[in-house]
């Protein structure tokens, strides 16, 4: 069947058993995810395949292998089973009468930083107010914004992206942590040379963090050679408040190992990067959502992301 601009009408029912089909090896298989019997898998397929005018799945032995169609297709409706999980989630919640409901997602930088003081400052003015948070990797945080899943992101960024919103709360610069015993400690800055003779903690090269320290180092003529990779910048700032080497990271990550026997120095070649958060693009803030917004910007305020013992207000 096809609607009036010419396009086939497909039901939810049908996608959610071809996005069954691309999470698993047979139909049977995907049967029992859905709960229903394999013929019905068969059935829903087919009958998609035929309003699509695709070949979706091609017959290897006992599976079925996805086309280049079906993976295309695929991308682009898992922002859908995204939305219908975020409308699942939001009807429960009205049914428990948690109406006053923020759900708000960041990066570890920012997540275990700024934004449990203004989670903290915005909640003891909410009483009736209840709050899901969630720390996940950037392109989970971007994901769970764009899809409805949740209110607000919180990450570090350096770019824009089209189906978010994407504003800026601080400017700033990636820090070298070293021993505050050693005589890189008391320099104006460090250097990506400076650092060479020393154990480094560096960061994963597929991170954009990673990749930014990396170009950095090489922008020096400096080798950059981690004798420890880790994934996250707490990570590494842990590791180094355990003297297990030098490392270069994020201001807000380094804040939380303040005092832990580390100087924090400006890193030299500049690494910019940004403290953003992300809302989705063409739905309208709510006053829960305004208020936790500007909770963070007070707290963004509050705070000296260069300084080596970061401190904010309660």
């Amino acid at each position: 069947m096809n609607g009036g601009d010419g396009l086939p009408e497909i039901s939810l029912r049908l996608l959610e058993i071809f996005a069954a089909m691309m999470r698993c090896a047979t139909t049977v298989e995907a049967a029992e995810q859905l709960r229903i019997s394999q013929p019905a898998v068969s059935a829903g397929l087919r009958q998609l395949e035929t309003q699509l005018g695709l070949t979706l799945f091609e017959r290897t032995g006992r599976r079925l292998v996805p086309t280049a169609e079906a993976r295309a297709l695929h991308a682009e409706i898992r922002p859908v089973f995204g939305i219908m999980r975020s409308v699942a989630q939001r009807a429960r919640d009205m049914k428990l009468g948690m109406a006053g409901r923020l759900k708000i997602i960041a990066t570890p930088p920012l997540g275990y930083s700024i934004a449990p003081v203004a989670l903290r400052n915005f909640l003891d003015a909410r009483p009736d107010v209840s709050v899901a948070f969630d720390v996940r990797r950037l392109e989970q945080v971007r994901d769970a914004v764009q899809t409805g899943q949740a209110d607000i992101g919180l990450a570090i960024d350096r770019g824009r992206h089209a189906a978010l919103n994407s504003d800026i709360l601080q400017r700033s610069r990636m820090v070298a942590l070293v021993p505050k015993d050693s005589p890189l400690a008391g320099q104006p800055h460090v250097s990506a040379r400076d650092l060479e003779p020393y154990p480094m903690i560096g960061l994963e090269a597929a991170s954009n963090l990673g990749q930014l320290v990396r170009g950095a180092y090489a922008a020096a003529g400096a080798a950059y050679a981690p004798r420890i990779e880790v994934r996250y910048c707490a990570t590494a700032t842990a590791l180094a408040a355990r003297h297990l080497g030098v490392t270069v990271v994020d201001p807000y990550s380094a804040s939380i190992h303040s005092g832990e026997g580390l100087a924090c120095c400006p890193f030299l070649p500049a690494c910019d990067i940004n403290a953003v958060m992300y809302t989705r693009r063409g739905v309208p803030h709510s006053g829960l959502l305004l208020s936790f917004m500007a909770e963070l910007r007070a707290a963004v305020e509050a705070t000296d992301p260069l300084a080596a013992g970061t401190s904010t207000r309660d």
